[in-house]
């Protein structure tokens, strides 16, 4: 029986909570928990199923256009733009988001009750935190989803109000219903923990598929880095201080090195604003041009990168043709997850003179033999839709958890697929929530960690218990267990908001006591 454990052991496949999918870099996951599978998991009769996507299907069929892992990744609008998005809130640089809903009457009541909540919870001001939770509520009244899903956060949590879990939920739902992501993600992890896994794998299957389409446009990292404020000392202060982002000190000395003309910094501060590592915000302008700057003074690792940079579109202007010559170089130093780059690029016929789909297989091939991930998942795809090869959807299950085993999120994403409609892997939605449920926690929703961290690290302890706080309601463990530690530590403090100014000590410890019982739901037998 499929089943996920936290201990390090591998029997067949080894899911880690990675960054997104890279085109052609995967990088390192953490969080690590081991999907154990055994024969009983396997379907005998794996040839035939109404699900199966068809290699000869037209773009009207909507199978095939479900499992076409291979169409253009370019989506039309950031998932990140949720009407209940903060981020706008937290980083002025940042755009709002768009709709019929900005600059209306609610959307401006929101947008100043939210924002003077977090203002409150930094300065400790039970008084205006009520005043601000009150635009919130008005703006609700008035049908905007974002102020609903922030609505629901308060109501479910007991602050300003009574807690209450069904009136958090009705809120939500209508959020979600309006289309706020992250209210879809409270919602489904509701489902999640009362076990209806019918209801939830749907929602978190489409969050999922959002958080990977997002990690293409968003300017957010797609990284969860899930420092724990409670691992032992003060509290892993290593991890804590890596996390400062242009203020921390190694970044410093790398800065400093690279513009002192040593490649290998260049490379690292290339890799940081790539992928928004250690607190940095996600720049590909920096990125490219760092990786530029490797690359002439004779990095060859830089290339691959730069390939993926200009087949993405992201940083400079999409260009197929620099795409290729990027990753052809890179191939030819012996980079072999430029191999992976290569085969899609002949799957799609982008660059190249025309599709070579045998090319493409051979280039995939040549990534998995040699240990890279994107190989083996992109292979998967090959033999589940039978691109270019005969469809076997045992050997596209054993690159597809090749995959899985090095923390590819979608092939994590796949898997899950699998799982819920039974195809290769026998029918399991428990499984597939919970694959689907670590992709979806990869969104740009996420960003709140960083937030939250920062905030932390700055000494704001109460808007960092906010924030934690909100994405407790959204499902995700460490915050569940750093909000809980952040009230049982600070306790003394005026720092957390009760039905009625400032919490009780009574409703403080039941608070911690609910936020505790559902980080170790999530760590038990049946959950991660």
């Amino acid at each position: 029986m499929a089943r996920v454990i936290r201990r390090p052991l591998l029997l067949l496949a080894a899911v880690s909570v990675a960054i997104v999918a890279s085109l052609v870099h995967p990088t390192a996951g953490v969080r690590p928990f081991v999907l154990v599978l055994s024969v009983d998991d396997f379907l005998k009769d794996s040839s035939a199923h109404p699900s199966l996507p068809s290699a000869d299907s037209t773009g009207a069929d909507a199978d095939a256009d479900e499992w076409d892992d291979f169409a253009d990744d370019t989506p039309a609008a950031d998932p990140l733009l949720s009407p209940s998005s903060w981020v706008p809130l937290l980083d002025p640089t940042s755009p709002r988001p768009s709709g019929d809903e900005q600059d209306s009457p609610a959307d401006s009541l929101f947008v100043a009750g939210a924002r003077a909540m977090l203002s409150a919870a930094s300065e400790g001001d039970d008084v205006a935190f009520v005043t601000a939770a009150a635009q919130i509520e008005a703006a609700a009244t008035a049908g905007h989803p974002g102020a609903q899903s922030a609505l629901a956060f308060l109501s479910s949590a007991g602050m300003t109000r009574p807690a209450s879990r069904s009136r958090a939920f009705l809120l939500h739902k209508f959020a979600a219903d309006a289309g706020d992501l992250q209210s879809k993600m409270a919602i489904a992890y509701s489902y999640f923990r009362q076990e209806m896994y019918e209801e939830a794998v749907k929602l978190y299957a489409e969050l999922a598929e959002a958080a990977l389409t997002s990690s293409l446009i968003s300017k957010e990292p797609p990284v969860i880095e899930p420092i724990r404020l409670h691992s032992g000392t003060e509290e892993n202060k290593e991890a804590l201080r890596k996390s400062r982002g242009e203020d921390d000190e190694d970044f410093q000395i790398t800065e400093y090195q690279a513009q002192r003309g040593n490649s290998a910094a260049m490379y690292k501060l290339g890799l940081l604003y790539y992928y928004g590592l250690r607190g940095l915000r996600r720049d590909y302008v920096k990125a490219f041009h760092w990786f530029s700057k490797a690359v002439e003074k004779g990095d060859t690792r830089a290339m691959e990168l730069l390939g993926e940079i200009y087949a993405r579109g992201a940083g400079v202007e999409r260009n197929y043709t620099e795409a290729y010559k990027w990753l052809t170089l890179a191939a030819k130093q012996q980079h072999y997850s430029a191999y992976n780059g290569l085969g899609y690029l002949y799957v799609k016929g982008y660059g190249v003179e025309k599709k070579n789909l045998t090319k493409a297989r051979e280039y995939f091939k040549l990534a998995a033999d040699n240990k890279e991930a994107g190989g083996h998942y992109n292979l998967g795809v090959l033999y589940l839709k039978g691109i270019g090869v005969k469809r076997d959807i045992m050997e596209a299950c054993n690159h597809l958890l090749q995959a899985v085993n090095a923390g590819q999120p979608k092939a994590i994403y796949q898997v899950a697929k699998l799982f819920q409609k039974g195809i290769g892997l026998k029918k399991n939605l428990h499984m597939a929530t919970m694959l689907y449920k670590s992709v979806a926690e990869r969104g740009p929703w996420s960003s709140l960690s960083r937030w939250a961290l920062e905030s932390y690290l700055k000494g704001d302890v109460g808007k960092a218990l906010l924030l934690y706080s909100r994405m407790a309601d959204l499902g995700y463990e460490v915050a569940q267990s750093n909000a809980a530690w952040i009230l049982d530590r600070y306790g003394d403090q005026s720092i957390c908001m009760g039905e009625s100014g400032f919490c009780t000590d009574m409703e403080r410890h039941l608070r911690a006591h609910a936020l505790w019982w559902q980080a170790s739901e999530q760590g038990r037998s049946k959950g991660l």
